[in-house]
């Protein structure tokens, strides 16, 4: 048996140290995974705590203008009385529903106070290039009216821009300034209206309340980094069983077999065996001439150099 002295090599100290190194990463990735499950989980149970109550007035749940809604107060029901101002409608692009295309409907609830809350009133289907005009939405009512909705978050990143009274993502201080108006903070997914509209569009989705696939995927990582682990242990043993230079006997090779017919393999034989036979270099027969006087059978006498 060898010793496991090889590990120390450069080939092998690397390669331990990237084994290393990627199951470390693993690890983490299966740790954030797991970070990932405990965020839904209360976010579940807030949004099973708040959607339970009763409706609350919108100023006593959103943030005043400037402000940002507190995620523990997401999905909390509120109510709010006032105008829309179909001019200001902003259209949210991009929002598919079950393969379909179509846009959700922004538009400002003007409150009696002036300050305006910023109303998803729902999701329209629209052609493939998923946008719309604002004057081809379905109108809200008109005149007042009480609403009773979802308070959210406002997005963030870079699909809140507002060009044109078109966005990819709701972020109530960007639809203000686009609008100059001054709005709440935070917006509110649309649960009913009174008096209702008489187009109605389709509510916007609730959140799914379960725990999502983040177990799996953390119970993933980690095995990817235990798999690596092993691994490597495995290649050491095998490296370590065959010797540094993973020696095996040395074998002859075969002779390679060819297809040829038995009766041609002994027509081949007997005639190498011909060619291989050395030529003769006289007659095993002594020539006869007939001899005057004597013999019919006289062996015939060399022919002489000299004269006869």
């Amino acid at each position: 048996m060898h010793s496991y002295r090889f590990l120390l090599s450069r080939r092998w100290l690397l390669f331990g140290l990237t084994v290393v190194l990627l199951s470390t990463f693993a690890w983490w990735l299966g740790e954030w995974q797991f970070g990932r499950l405990e965020d839904r989980k209360d976010r579940n149970a807030a949004v099973r705590a708040n959607e339970d109550q009763d409706p609350t007035p919108v100023e006593d749940v959103l943030a005043p203008p400037g402000g940002d809604l507190p995620r523990d107060e997401e999905w909390r029901v509120v109510t709010a009385t006032g105008t829309y101002d179909v001019d200001d409608t902003v259209i949210v692009r991009y929002r598919t529903r079950d393969g379909q295309a179509g846009v959700d409907v922004v538009v400002p609830l003007v409150t009696a106070g002036g300050t305006a809350v910023v109303v998803n009133r729902g999701w329209l289907a629209t052609e493939n290039r998923g946008t719309a005009s604002p004057d081809d939405v379905p109108a809200p009512p008109s005149g007042e009216v009480t609403i009773t909705g979802w308070a959210r978050v406002d997005g963030t990143g870079d699909s809140i821009a507002v060009e044109d009274q078109s966005t990819r993502a709701i972020n109530s201080e960007r639809i203000g300034a686009a609008l100059s108006r001054d709005v709440y903070g935070g917006f509110v997914n649309l649960r009913s209206e009174d008096p209702p509209a008489a187009t109605t569009l389709e509510q916007t989705e609730l959140p799914e309340l379960d725990n999502g696939p983040h177990f799996f995927y953390g119970l993933q990582w980690w095995f990817f980094g235990v798999l690596a682990l092993f691994g490597f242990g495995y290649l050491a043993y095998d490296e370590h069983r065959r010797g540094p230079r993973g020696e095996r006997p040395h074998r002859e090779p075969r002779p390679r077999r060819t297809n040829v017919p038995a009766g041609s393999q002994r027509r081949d034989a007997v005639a190498q065996s011909a060619r291989s036979m050395p030529p003769s270099t006289g007659s095993m027969t002594p020539d006869t001439n007939d001899a005057a006087g004597d013999s019919r059978n006289a062996a015939a006498r060399p022919n002489s150099a000299g004269s006869p």
